[in-house]
């Protein structure tokens, strides 16, 4: 639509006519010259001295032109805009990291699927984990897997199609067949510290206990809390095993509980679905809405038609004033 950027000036419209009434006329004074004979010039011309004032009348054309250029130079200082359709951004303000544990115990087929068959359990997370990032459109989300070490697999993005991508392909023990999960904490510190994000998350899955970490899991937790990073923690180990495979289900309550995250246990792939679900619903889509309308500046239309319009007609006096003197010169021709 078009608008005004400045309305309120085409209250100055009646200035003119303001100035005409109330400020006195302009008066011009010219030297003369003094002759003795100046009586003797008027009767030989056979005209006679008078008094008053000179008052230059204007033609039509200038009655016309004067208040139309008025109008299209306040025109012009209003600034006149044509504004252009809403322009919306959306601007995520969480950003959601996924760690998955792809240890070589990741691939026990001690799953059971809504059949009821038996199923490995990395196949068991990536169909669940698979679904959760498709229900988190608005949110950025990255991931990073851990074994011997953590590995980021795909930075902070809204590219969640990407993100899906990584999840299919990923294999375990491509990390090393041990666990890591301090370090995979550590390394999600680290990239959480390029985000602006007010919210941030970590959902960690591991299916053992910490075997290869440089840093104690509590220890990397307790600085992820000094970071604001809450995180959620999943097993889905046995906590009865022995050695490396035994789940560790004290150490992940404490890294939840330090960062103001929450705990659970999934021992099927409907359990971990639930899991899922449940963190869908106590992380709620977060995002801000940004909304822009572009401005494109049209002043200098009446501008330059004012600029045209006084152009024409001092264009078109020249004009006649040399046509008249033509005339005068074929006359006295003549």
């Amino acid at each position: 639509m078009y608008v005004l950027d400045h309305p309120w000036l085409l209250m100055l419209l009646p200035a003119p006519l303001l100035v005409w009434w109330l400020l006195p006329p302009y008066r011009e004074q010219t030297p003369a010259v003094r002759i003795p004979f100046f009586e003797d010039i008027t009767k030989a011309a056979g005209i006679g001295p008078t008094e008053g004032s000179v008052v230059p009348r204007a033609n039509l054309l200038q009655k016309i032109i004067a208040p139309v250029c008025w109008l299209l130079v306040l025109t012009a200082l209003a600034r006149p805009q044509f504004v252009e359709p809403p322009i919306e951004k959306t601007e995520p303000q969480r950003d959601l990291m996924l760690a998955l544990d792809l240890s070589q115990s990741m691939d026990t087929r001690d799953f059971s699927d809504p059949q009821g068959n038996l199923e490995a359990r990395v196949d068991a997370v990536k169909a669940v984990v698979a679904d959760f990032v498709e229900r988190r459109p608005h949110d950025r989300l990255s991931l990073i897997a851990f074994g011997d070490a953590p590995y980021p697999l795909v930075p902070f993005t809204m590219d969640h199609t990407t993100v899906r991508s990584m999840l299919t392909g990923a294999l375990p023990g491509m990390a090393g067949p041990r666990t890591a999960l301090g370090d995979a904490i550590g390394l999600s510190i680290k990239l959480f510290e390029e985000s602006q994000a007010p919210d941030k998350v970590l959902v960690v899955l591991t299916d053992g206990n910490d075997t290869a970490s440089k840093m104690p899991p509590d220890k990397a937790a307790e600085i992820a809390g000094q970071n604001n990073i809450r995180i959620h923690a999943i097993g889905i180990g046995d906590p009865n095993a022995e050695g490396e495979e035994k789940l560790d289900t004290a150490v992940l309550q404490k890294i939840a509980s330090a960062t103001g995250g929450r705990y659970f246990f999934g021992q099927d792939q409907q359990a971990l679905a639930d899991i899922y679900a449940l963190l869908d619903s106590i992380t709620p889509a977060n995002q801000k809405t940004l909304s822009w309308r572009p401005r494109i500046e049209l002043f200098h239309y009446p501008l330059g038609a004012a600029v045209l319009v006084v152009l024409g007609y001092h264009g078109l006096m020249w004009l006649l004033s040399i046509r008249a003197a033509r005339t005068r010169k074929s006359e006295a021709e003549a």
